[in-house]
């Protein structure tokens, strides 16, 4: 059985990446999804009025939504699918589905946003830092295409 390990944060997105790995044919060996949810965070300003119960079923509810729309299509030709939500270091997660569930794939489908550096999920993931110079580059970027219409 092959095992998968996929980190969401956005249905669609994840969709998008996940439509070529899906396996076709007659000739292909069952598949093993383990799809973990990476809930948006809540602005600390939220936080000081919700309570961690409030929170807690935010979060739940935010993973139905998400694990119904990756359900249908990861389940349509008998493959299982596991699903869970994210805890607070990605890398930790990783390494103990793997001890878990055996040697697996890892794909990170989490949709970048700008301003936001994404934790890595594998230890040897690229941590893409943006910092004050990637704003500055996209700041002057988008100036010169002002500039040149």
């Amino acid at each position: 059985m092959d095992n998968i390990i996929v980190y969401v944060d956005d249905a669609a997105y994840a969709l998008q990446m996940l439509h070529p790995m899906l396996p076709v044919g007659d000739d292909r060996t069952p598949t093993r999804w383990i799809v973990v949810g990476c809930a948006p965070r809540i602005t600390h300003r939220v936080s000081k009025w919700v309570t961690h119960s409030a929170r807690q079923s935010w979060r739940e509810k935010w993973a139905d939504k998400v694990f119904g729309q990756l359900l249908p299509v990861l389940q349509k030709d008998g493959d299982s699918v596991l699903t869970q939500l994210a805890q607070a270091a990605l890398i930790a997660q990783t390494e103990s589905l793997i001890k878990t569930h055996g040697a697996a794939r890892v794909l990170d489908a989490r949709r970048p946003r700008f301003g936001q550096d994404l934790q890595p999920v594998t230890t040897t993931q690229a941590r893409e830092n943006h910092g004050v110079l990637g704003y500055a580059a996209a700041l002057a970027g988008a100036g010169l295409l002002v500039a040149t219409d």
